[in-house]
């Protein structure tokens, strides 16, 4: 009968085998997962595979059908039951006994807890992105941002001396600061966004390898540029991103150094 080979019987063995990755401190940083819906349930998948041990996932949506074609951990049954971030947790904690997944049912802008060492960003409308930015900045945590709009998608890491996302807002971006553009919520949504889940995977899993990359130490091989994503095309651009010297959240960093 054959046998199990050594390297086999370890979980993260071929994780390991990327000269980089810390898995030691992988497996005891705290992450912070803000929204767990598409995104959120991608992002969430990939952050247990790849070892993360202690995961805080916030949301207040409930589930509806439709988020079903792009939420790998959501069921029919799930419709009208639990929340999204306590059905997220609870499914993805079967994929490794190991990791603990606490749910909040909370809008990120409730939350009090900004004791991590990273947080990712899945969050579908601008005030609470730049909610999530600013506290981010604050407490000098890692921020990886992820969005997507149908076959289309961007992400930006925002470390502690970089630009942020607010530095990079406009005009545009104020009309529409606090319009949602989910599928569920108990609040008035502007018409529905196109959704599909082979963006919404690539988007998540680049997030996810920021923030490995980020708690391995190895920051400098991080995103440094906002990273949009073509999926009809199927190219990749680079806007590049620069420190607003007039950004709110730069200048409160200087104030408290």
């Amino acid at each position: 009968m054959m046998s199990t080979k050594e390297y086999d019987r370890d979980r993260f063995d071929r994780s390991k085998r990327i000269s980089w990755i810390d898995m030691d401190q992988i497996q005891k940083s705290r992450v912070l997962v803000a929204g767990a819906g598409a995104l959120g349930n991608e992002v969430v998948k990939d952050l247990v595979l790849s070892g993360f041990r202690d995961i805080t996932v916030i949301d207040m949506d409930d589930i509806v059908r439709s988020n079903l074609n792009r939420c790998v951990f959501f069921r029919e049954d799930d419709i009208g039951g639990d929340m999204k971030s306590d059905v997220l947790a609870r499914r993805a904690s079967d994929l490794d006994k190991d990791v603990r997944i606490t749910p909040k049912v909370m809008r990120i802008q409730d939350n009090d807890d900004w004791n991590f060492d990273a947080a990712l960003g899945c969050l579908d409308n601008i005030s609470a992105r730049l909610h999530l930015n600013a506290h981010c900045k604050f407490y000098g945590i890692p921020y990886v941002d992820g969005a997507t709009d149908g076959l289309r998608g961007k992400i930006q890491v925002v470390l502690k001396d970089g630009p942020c996302l607010e530095c990079m807002m406009n005009k545009t971006h104020a009309k529409v600061i606090d319009e949602r553009f989910s599928c569920t919520g108990q609040n008035t949504f502007v018409p529905k966004m196109a959704a599909e889940i082979t963006t919404t995977s690539i988007i998540a899993a680049m997030q996810v390898r920021e923030t490995l990359k980020i708690i391995s130490a190895r920051e400098e091989l991080c995103i440094m540029n906002a990273v949009y994503y073509d999926g009809s095309s199927g190219e990749m651009q680079t806007l590049i991103a620069e420190t607003d010297p007039k950004c709110p959240n730069h200048a409160e960093v200087k104030k408290w150094e």
